[in-house]
């Protein structure tokens, strides 16, 4: 018989990976010692141990170790351990045990031993029978698990990854860092290399995720090397994984962030703009600090009107220590600062609502401070090889509080009220400005990753008891868990059309991974910006979950009245926008508290059925009612976007499209394509200069009618923990539309939040005329509403309050 050369070499490849298995060690046969102990199934077999708990009906934890001693459970990934009782059943047959409870059915082989778990209609959803070797397996020390990979299966996840969104067929590695190359341009710059917030967690269109529990550096091959089949690699450690069945991925998603935390809400204020600087002297250029730089800085955006909410001050702050240069923190202010205190008062006189510095891990002594040297003699610094080490030790709560109290107090006592958190990737991996890499050794490669959490960590809940309201922590680095201390932002990437895209992509990669306040770098970070960059970065940065304007470039530092005379006027219109829509955005954020559904939603995680929305990695939805459609390629006078199913209606024009079709649709350099779903319900408030400035006593709806539709307005004090005992109100609206019918419905807060009164205003998006309002049964006079035959937009303002349910019916002429 003679073989086609394409199955000559499948051949050979099965071959190769079977001689390859001859070095590893699987879990071999079920040999004796099944047991059920609550929640867990024990198996013990010929080579290794393998424990499965069912912390729910849907969701598994599946544990094999080869010295059969299971690990102590950590507290940096997973918070919560304890799940209360799952009804599971157990068979047991000559060849396989079979598990049940609910939603999932379990197969487990007894020789070799082998998990196939299906949905409990008995769709297969993961198997480890395959061509080739499956399951479980050690090589040296290394763990991996090789699963089945479905025909049609797709993987979406991996943290915030710049490469690709479906994963499908993609080789993945996950390793806090970034390049390390010289230049940068193929080191630090390599979007192929970056890692700033990796996450060890996929969704799968078949309905299930899978989260490795594991901190060490790990390895993904997605169908890349063998067709048909995936597997996960961790470097060292314990084999452990959850396995979570949606079907959907927002149920996945909730069950995901149920086990390594929900993002808490912020500070309200937060949801404003985000501002950073270099006190007018970045690198190279120090002696050009000031805090009257920082004072007139913030004034300008006062007298040019632009909203501005909190600043950082970067870097430059502090002089360069004698140990550690650039790349530690000495905690000492620079000389040319000559009023820190003073500089603080003056931004909270402004209304600036939060004000902080950045930092790096490392201790260093300065010029009147030795704290690295007082931290060693403590042993509050984590020990490296030959040396008592640099950087806090951020695992001992000891070391915490004397960091706390000695290094940041330095800054805190004089006004700074949070502290950017940056280079959390440098502890056991090359810095960004010198060779060093920290400490070394096994147990520093299991911290590594977990390093930027602990490293948020402290910070945030320092800052929230002090400071006595929301804790906020701006971070670059992050890994599975760091949702709990928000916000993380993209890090350091130039002013270049090539980075600008992959920006958007690592933005809808976080989302699907569990993490949702996100920033990134409005315009670039390095480089001076070509001005229509600047525009179109910026339009996307004001409609991300977190706005946050800095630059490095020495003079124009991404400061808007810097980049042409169309950047300001383009970037006061989005911000204004964005303060108006603050009332949309923090009831997603109160959303994504509850559910862990991200503010910056890719379509897939709610179009999953939908492969054309797979590869779409340009195009999110901001909250459940918007779709944004960045323009990223320069020059572009129109841009292509796909439409889901549904309705779906041009945000500018109120023109309607069907759904499942592409547009292109045009993009002047004003604006950025927003669509809007069909019945969508947009809550919006006035603009102001700053979250706080004047009550927030009216409510304007934009309404675009189709179907039956309804949003949620939430509503707290902004600022305290009271949300998490119940202390907020809701505001359900509805509208429903049949025919030239629409129904309009508002109704009275409710909750243990006191709303205060407002009124409403309503913006109905219809290309018919009204015929007649008619306001709780009563008919309006033609003198309570306007109808703009130019924008087809109908406009009425209730004479009822918020402290009474509203009902609009509308008539609408059937022709013109």
């Amino acid at each position: 018989m003679q073989l086609s050369l394409s199955k000559l070499c499948l051949l050979l490849h099965l071959l190769f990976i079977q001689l390859a298995v001859c070095a590893q060690t699987g879990v071999g046969d079920y040999r004796s010692g099944f047991e059920k102990k609550g929640n867990a199934v024990f198996f013990s077999n010929e080579h290794a141990d393998v424990r499965i708990e069912f912390c729910t009906e849907s969701m598994l934890r599946i544990r094999t170790s080869w010295t059969r001693h299971f690990e102590e459970n950590e507290p940096w990934m997973v918070v919560k351990y304890e799940w209360p009782e799952a009804q599971v059943t157990v068979k047991e047959t000559a060849d396989a045990f079979l598990l049940e409870t609910g939603r999932l059915k379990l197969t487990i082989q007894k020789s070799p031993f082998s998990i196939n778990i299906f949905s409990s209609d008995g769709q297969l959803l993961a198997s480890e029978t395959l061509p080739g070797p499956g399951g479980a397996y050690k090589d040296g020390d290394a763990v991996f698990c090789r699963k089945q990979m479905g025909a049609d299966e797709h993987f979406f996840g991996f943290g915030e990854r710049m490469d690709f969104t479906d994963q499908r067929g993609k080789q993945v590695s996950l390793n806090v860092g970034r390049g390390t190359g010289r230049p940068h341009i193929i080191g630090a710059y390599n979007v192929l290399k970056a890692n700033y917030c990796p996450v060890p967690f996929f969704m799968s269109t078949r309905g299930y995720g899978i989260f490795l529990h594991n901190s060490f550096a790990s390895e993904w091959d997605m169908g890349a090397s063998q067709p048909g089949a995936y597997s996960f690699r961790a470097e060292n450690g314990e084999l452990d994984y959850y396995f979570i069945y949606g079907p959907g991925f927002p149920a996945i998603l909730d069950q995901y962030t149920d086990l390594t935390g929900k993002a808490p809400l912020m500070p309200l204020f937060a949801l404003g703009l985000h501002v950073g600087t270099y006190s007018g002297g970045t690198w190279g250029h120090e002696e050009m600090t000031s805090t009257s730089y920082v004072v007139n800085l913030v004034r300008k955006f006062r007298e040019t009107g632009i909203p501005l909410d909190i600043l950082h001050l970067d870097s430059t702050w502090r002089i360069f220590g004698k140990n550690g240069g650039k790349g530690a923190t000495t905690f000492e202010w620079r000389e040319t600062f000559d009023d820190p205190k003073g500089m603080f008062d003056s931004l909270y006189a402004m209304h600036i609502n939060l004000a902080g510095v950045h930092i790096r891990p490392r201790f260093d002594n300065g010029d009147k401070l030795n704290l690295l040297d007082q931290a060693r003699a403590l042993g509050f610094t984590y020990p490296e090889a030959n040396n008592p080490g640099e950087f806090v030790n951020f695992f001992d709560q000891k070391a915490v509080d004397w960091w706390w109290k000695n290094g940041v107090m330095q800054v805190a006592s004089l006004g700074a009220r949070f502290v950017k958190t940056d280079e959390g990737s440098a502890f056991g991996h090359q810095a960004n400005e010198s060779e060093k890499v920290g400490p070394t050794g096994l147990e520093a490669e299991k911290l590594h990753n977990v390093f930027p959490l602990a490293y948020a960590k402290a910070p945030y809940e320092k800052f929230m008891q002090f400071n006595g309201i929301r804790g906020m922590n701006h971070t670059r680095e992050g890994y599975a868990g760091i949702q709990r201390y928000p916000f993380i932002f993209a890090g350091d990437w130039p002013s270049e059309w090539q980075y600008f895209a992959p920006v958007v992509k690592a933005g809808i990669n976080i989302g699907l991974s569990g993490v949702g306040n996100w920033a990134h770098c409005m315009g670039g970070f390095e480089h001076d910006a070509d001005p229509e960059l600047y525009i179109r970065w910026c339009q996307f940065g004001l409609l991300s979950p977190v706005a946050h304007l800095f630059g490095m470039d020495h003079p124009g530092y991404k400061e808007p009245w810097n980049y042409g005379e169309d950047a300001l006027p383009i970037f006061k219109k989005y911000t204004l926008f964005r303060y108006r829509l603050i009332p949309y955005l923090y009831s997603h954020s109160y959303e994504m508290y509850l559910t862990g559904m991200p503010m910056m939603r890719a379509l897939v995680l709610e179009y999953q059925d939908d492969e054309n929305v797979y590869p779409i990695s340009d195009q999110y939805l901001l909250g459940s009612q918007m779709m944004v459609c960045p323009v990223t390629v320069k020059g572009a006078q129109t841009r292509e976007v796909y439409l889901p199913k549904g309705v779906w209606f041009d945000y500018y024009t109120g023109k309607r499209y069907s759904g499942k079709q592409y547009l292109q649709v045009l993009t002047p350099l004003d604006q950025i394509p927003i669509l809007v779903k069909g019945g969508a319900i947009i809550p919006m408030q006035e603009a102001m200069n700053y979250i706080g400035e004047k009550p927030v006593d009216l409510i304007t709806l934009e309404i675009f009618p189709e179907g039956n539709s309804g949003f949620s307005m939430y509503d707290d004090d902004g600022k305290s923990l009271d949300y998490q005992k119940g202390a907020f109100a809701r505001t359900d609206i509805t509208c429903s539309q049949k025919g030239s019918m629409v129904q309009v419905g508002i109704k009275k807060p409710q909750g243990d939040f006191p709303v205060s009164e407002r009124k409403y205003i309503l913006k109905i998006h219809s290309e018919m005329a009204p015929e007649k309002v008619v306001l709780n049964g009563m008919l309006v006079d033609r003198a309570g509403w306007q109808y703009d035959e130019t924008s087809h937009v109908l406009t009425i303002t209730p004479a009822i309050t918020s402290k009474h349910d509203i009902a609009v019916d509308i008539s609408f002429k059937t022709g013109k």
